[in-house]
């Protein structure tokens, strides 16, 4: 199939027409032609204003809920709703029934990726069954196509566990993911603790149990040479104490959600439970300086953390919800509003460069030649994000009905061109 994109604008430092509209033609999933104007018969032409045209994205931390709790999610309907949320590939959290700690479980993920418009990366778990107990089988899943190493929504406690896990993942260049809560400190608060928690009346969670674990794993990743990625960060001083270590050049990057750029403590107002998640919603001024920090260039990647959860799992009593909420079909068009300066470049650092890097993913370039693996997004774009469009099995979003600026407009990839309705 010949496809013709009419003047998009690449966003490709590695590819020559970087930052300029330009005709793109692919033919049979390659990139054939790339030229100011392409004269030449096509099956499908894509024209739209202010389009642009990045590598694929990513993202590095998503639930599927597969196997064990398909009744949330499936591989098929995650899949359906990253692409429409403009990726093309995402990472699997381990935190399924069973858990991902050996390499069956990671190959099963593999052999079913085949089949699915979306790129599924496994992240393998660091401990048995997600413990924090015993190490799991982390280099028999890495050689099983396990790209990262996380107990997911478990965030590890012992020092002495993960400090070996560090050094293990260094043997194999791997990168550990921690999700930083010292589970310690008040593990049963319900949302950020603060002045909004009193008033409310709900148990707060203090940003401490996460600036003390950052500043634990930041010295053990020293101590081990090795590799870790903090997700979900959340506050202020969070990101002060991960700007620091970059600066002394230890291995550490980190990734913020769509959702902490957005909201706030002072959001939980009306107990709506779609805002119960974890790392829980912070104060004002910690929302301000992460959106500070991504726009500085502290913060590496977006990461959507899509948690599913069913119907009877949040319409309850704020202090029985259960946490998170699904992002991945509006994880872009979220940061753009919150953060409209947001210069192009930089987006698709947060979203694809910049994580294919960490990660040790394969660059996917905007060359002629090149196989075509890319989003199309519109950053001026105004659209709604509500139940018929919604792609997840999921309905758990505070996004339903709320406008929004910037769309993904669609992915090429796997030799498909899936287009969202316009």
């Amino acid at each position: 199939m010949n496809l013709l994109i009419r003047q998009a604008t690449i966003l490709d430092p590695a590819a020559p027409p970087h930052n300029q509209p330009t005709d793109l033609l692919i033919q049979n999933g390659i990139i054939a032609a790339i030229r100011p104007n392409i004269d030449t018969s096509f099956d499908q032409e894509i024209r739209a204003a202010g389009l642009y045209v990045s590598p694929g994205w990513v993202d590095i931390f998503a639930h599927f809920d597969d196997p064990g709790f398909e009744y949330k999610e499936t591989l098929e309907t995650g899949s359906a709703a990253a692409a429409a949320g403009g990726f093309t590939d995402v990472f699997l959290l381990p935190n399924t029934s069973p858990f991902v700690h050996n390499k069956a479980a990671v190959e099963y993920l593999v052999q079913r990726n085949k089949i699915l418009p979306v790129t599924l990366h496994p992240i393998g778990g660091v401990t048995k069954n997600g413990e924090g107990k015993d190490l799991a089988e982390m280099y028999d899943m890495h050689h099983s196509g396990a790209v990262a190493f996380s107990d997911g929504l478990n965030a590890i406690q012992s020092s002495g566990l993960l400090v070996k896990a560090l050094q293990y993942l260094k043997a194999i260049d791997a990168t550990l993911i921690q999700v930083p809560d010292d589970r310690s400190l008040n593990s049963q608060g319900l949302m950020n603790e603060g002045v909004i928690s009193t008033t409310l009346g709900l148990p707060g969670k203090p940003a401490l149990a996460e600036e003390l674990m950052i500043a634990r794993d930041i010295e053990l990743a020293k101590y081990a040479g090795s590799k870790i990625h903090f997700t979900g960060v959340s506050t202020a001083k969070s990101i002060a104490l991960i700007k620091k270590a970059k600066a002394e050049g230890i291995a550490v990057s980190c990734s913020v959600t769509p959702y902490h750029l957005f909201f706030c403590d002072e959001d939980l107002k009306n107990y709506d439970t779609n805002l119960k998640v974890t790392p829980p919603l912070r104060t004002a001024a910690d929302r301000q300086a992460l959106r500070d920090a991504v726009l500085d260039g502290t913060v590496d990647c977006i990461a959507s953390h899509h948690l599913p959860q069913n119907k009877d799992e949040k319409v309850v009593e704020f202090e029985y919800a259960s946490n998170g909420m699904i992002g991945l079909q509006t994880a872009f068009a979220v940061v753009n509003t919150a953060l409209p300066q947001l210069a192009p470049e930089r987006i698709v650092e947060l979203f694809s460069t910049n994580a294919r890097r960490i990660f040790g993913l394969p660059l996917s370039s905007i060359r002629e030649g090149e196989l075509a693996s890319f989003t199309l997004f519109q950053k001026s774009i105004s659209w709604t994000f509500n139940e018929i469009t919604n792609r997840s099995k999921s309905r758990n979003t505070p996004f339903f009905d709320t406008a929004l600026t910037g769309r993904p407009f669609g992915t090429i990839h796997k030799g498909s061109v899936l287009l969202n309705e316009q």
